[in-house]
C-alpha cells in the first residue's frame, strides 16, 4: 500500500516537494508516519471512542481508492459506515450550516472543506453561527464541530486553492485555529480538537501531506507551543511549510556559528504566547515567519506582543516575514517567487543577528 496522498483530479505537473528531517521528537512517539496517514490515525481513533463523531464531506469516499482528494478519510466508510462517513453535495454553505446545526445538538462532526479558500462560501455559519452560539444562547449550547481543510501554496493550485487564510480565523472571537507542521502534531491536535467542546477551525497544509515523522499516541493539548529545535542566537517562530524552511534556515546558519531557535505555536487561538516570550527573551531576537502575505498577518501580532513584553531586554527590534501581498500563481516559479524560501529565511535571520 502506497504511503503518498493521492492527487486531486485536478492536480498539475506540480509535485509536492520531498520531506526533510523532522526538527522535534513528538514525545512518547511510537511509530513514523505520513502526515495524511497520521491525520487518518487520528479519525479512526476518535471514531471508534465516541460513536457522536461522523465526518462528512465532499468526495470523502470516491477519489481513487477512496479517502477524498489526500487520502484523510480512507477506509472510514468502511470502518463505521456511510451514517457516519458521509459524501455530500457541493454546497459548502449548506454543509457548514447542516455541521453547526448537528453539533449544537449534541454530534460532534468533523466537516472536511476541500480547500480553505471554499470555506469562504460558508463564512455565515462560520463566524455569525457556529463562533457565537454559545455566547449569544447564554451557554445554553457547546458547539463541538472540527472544520478540516488544507491551506498553503508549493504543489500549483493555483490562487483560488492555494491561499493561507489563518488570520481570517483567528481574528474571530469564539473559534479556535489550529496550524500543525508535523505529522505528530497533526494526530495529536486533532485528537484535541475533536474533543473540545468549541468549534475547531482545523488548517493542514496541502504540501505537507507527504511528509514523515514520529507519532505519539494521544493527544496534544491545543494553546501549547513546540520548541522545534533549541537555539541561542535567534528565535524564529513558524508554522507549516515555513516551519519546515526554518528548520532548513537553521543547518545552513549552523556551519556559520549562528544558533536558531525554532518554535511553532501549533495552534494561533488559544496562543501559547508564553513560550514565545520566553523563548524570545533567552535568545534577545524575534523573527516570525508565515506564508500568508506580511501585511496584517498574524507575524505583527506575535511582534507587537512580545515588543511590548520584551522592549527592554530584546537585543534587535522583532521583525516579521511573510508572502508577497499577491494572489499565489499558478506557474511553479512565481508561485516560489511569491512565498519565502530558505534563502530569504538565512538572509533575514543574518542581518537580525548583525543589527545589534
Amino acid at each position: 500500500m502506497t504511503d503518498t496522498a493521492p492527487a486531486h483530479a485536478g492536480s498539475t505537473a506540480h509535485t509536492a516537494p520531498a520531506a526533510p528531517r523532522e526538527g522535534g521528537t513528538a514525545p512518547g512517539a511510537t511509530r513514523t508516519l505520513s502526515t495524511w496517514r497520521a491525520l487518518n490515525s487520528a479519525l479512526h481513533q476518535a471514531m471508534a471512542a465516541d460513536e457522536r463523531v461522523f465526518v462528512m464531506g465532499e468526495d470523502l469516499t470516491r477519489w481513487g481508492t477512496g479517502g477524498g482528494i489526500y487520502g484523510v478519510t480512507r477506509k472510514l466508510a468502511e470502518t463505521f459506515g456511510t451514517e457516519r462517513v458521509r459524501d455530500t453535495p457541493i454546497s459548502e454553505e449548506a454543509l457548514v450550516s447542516a455541521a453547526v446545526a448537528a453539533a449544537m445538538r449534541g454530534a460532534r462532526p468533523v466537516l472536511e472543506v476541500m480547500y480553505s479558500d471554499f470555506t469562504l462560501l460558508g463564512m455565515d455559519g462560520i463566524v455569525n453561527q457556529a463562533a457565537k452560539a454559545r455566547y449569544m444562547f447564554g451557554g445554553q449550547y457547546e458547539v463541538p464541530l472540527v472544520l478540516r481543510t488544507n491551506q498553503g501554496s508549493g504543489i500549483g493550485k493555483a490562487a483560488q486553492h492555494s491561499q493561507s487564510l489563518e488570520v481570517l480565523f483567528a481574528h474571530v472571537p469564539g473559534l479556535e485555529v489550529v496550524v500543525p507542521g508535523s505529522a505528530g502534531d497533526a494526530y495529536g491536535l486533532l485528537l484535541s480538537a475533536i474533543e473540545s467542546p468549541n468549534p475547531t477551525v482545523f488548517l493542514e497544509h496541502k504540501a505537507l501531506y507527504n511528509d514523515r515523522g514520529p507519532v505519539g499516541e494521544g493527544p496534544i493539548p491545543l494553546g501549547l507551543a513546540d520548541v522545534v529545535r533549541p537555539g541561542s542566537d535567534v528565535t524564529v517562530v513558524a508554522t507549516q511549510l515555513m516551519r519546515r524552511r526554518a528548520l532548513e534556515a537553521a543547518d545552513v546558519l549552523a556551519a556559520e556559528g549562528i544558533s536558531v531557535e525554532v518554535v511553532d505555536p501549533r495552534t494561533l487561538y488559544p496562543l501559547d504566547i508564553d513560550t514565545v516570550t520566553a523563548s524570545a527573551a533567552r535568545t534577545g531576537r524575534l523573527l516570525v515567519a508565515h506564508e500568508a502575505p506580511e501585511l496584517f498577518g498574524f507575524g505583527a501580532e506575535l511582534a507587537a506582543q512580545v515588543g511590548r513584553r520584551l522592549w527592554h531586554t530584546l537585543r534587535a527590534a522583532p521583525r516579521r516575514l511573510g508572502g508577497a501581498r499577491t494572489p499565489v500563481p499558478y506557474a511553479e516559479g512565481l508561485e516560489a517567487a511569491v512565498v519565502p524560501d530558505t534563502g530569504l529565511l538565512v538572509r533575514e535571520i543574518r542581518e537580525l543577528v548583525a543589527a545589534d
